[in-house]
């Protein structure tokens, strides 16, 4: 089994690609353009801005699976736990000849999964009680293969780092407003205080808005590629379709109220968490629609049926 992770069987995504070097490249410009901003604006507070923003990104990409495991409450298991689930995920590596990533389980009755780590070493992979109980070998599999395609394709690293600039963003705003370095010293330069009080908002939300759009962008099309790439490897497209319909149906109906809880994390799900009204008019979503997935793996299994 390859160590390295770098070249997997999954096939390789071009338009993936681009997307991802496309919606860094951008991001990268708003992220030097705002912090640029900020040392601009706020001169005597340049090195606690650098130290920040540094900060803020090391910690986000460095501990993202952490942190995700613990807001989602996923625990590792062995083996010996769940061996049907480390049983898949072991055929699953070894035909897409990838590392094996930590598999994790999450105590929660809602169908779902996801993955999450900075690179396929140290990656998880973790699906909730509620899809082990409703799903078949083979729908898990799907789902699994789908996940790991996440982990081999390095997206959800680009996705850490594509969603840290909005939480830079609002961070920054709130440390400029409410930690002294607007309108704390009067003596000093009432003027720029008064410019960087109205500008830094006003900047902040533009960058959020327009990161906000760009990661939605990439999140559904990486939604598709995942599908496909899973389809690929595994011969089985209809039984990734089987379980996306069941799991998007089980999730329309569980309550609104328990949804909302899960909503945070819709990104890294397999399928977002939302009610069928939602996501018929969720034209900013996370994911795209359940026709349009059905549709893509129907076509895929129509190519492999030749």
């Amino acid at each position: 089994m390859s160590s390295s992770g770098q070249h997997t069987r999954f096939a390789p995504d071009r338009g993936l690609t681009s997307r991802m070097v496309a919606t860094m490249f951008v991001i990268g410009l708003l992220y030097v353009g705002f912090t640029g901003l900020l040392i601009a604006l706020l001169r005597g507070a340049w090195p606690l801005i650098v130290l920040i923003s540094g900060g803020l990104f090391v910690a986000q990409f460095w501990f993202s699976d952490k942190i995700t495991e613990r807001a989602m409450g996923a625990r590792p298991v062995t083996a010996e736990q769940f061996p049907q689930l480390h049983g898949t995920v072991d055929r699953l590596c070894a035909l897409a000849d990838m590392p094996k990533p930590r598999v994790a389980v999450a105590d929660n009755d809602m169908p779902n999964a996801f993955a999450t780590g900075r690179n396929p070493q140290n990656a998880v992979v973790c699906v909730t009680t509620g899809l082990l109980r409703r799903l078949e070998p083979e729908e898990l599999e799907g789902v699994l293969a789908h996940e790991l395609s996440h982990v081999a394709h390095r997206d959800v690293a680009v996705m850490t780092i594509a969603g840290f600039l909005g939480v830079l963003a609002g961070a920054m705003t709130r440390i400029a407003m409410y930690g002294g370095f607007i309108g704390g010293n009067r003596n000093s330069n009432d003027q720029n205080a008064a410019i960087a009080a109205l500008v830094i908002p006003l900047v902040s939300m533009v960058v959020y808005a327009i990161s906000f759009l760009l990661t939605r962008l990439l999140s559904r099309y990486r939604e598709l590629a995942a599908d496909r790439a899973a389809a690929q490897l595994t011969g089985r497209p209809s039984a990734l379709a089987s379980a996306l319909t069941k799991v998007t149906g089980q999730i329309a109906a569980i309550p609104t109220e328990d949804l909302r809880r899960s909503q945070p994390y819709n990104a890294f799900y397999f399928a977002p968490a939302l009610s069928a009204r939602e996501t018929a008019s969720q034209l900013l979503s996370t994911h795209p629609t359940l026709e349009k997935r059905l549709a893509q793996l129907a076509k895929i299994s129509e190519q492999l049926g030749r």
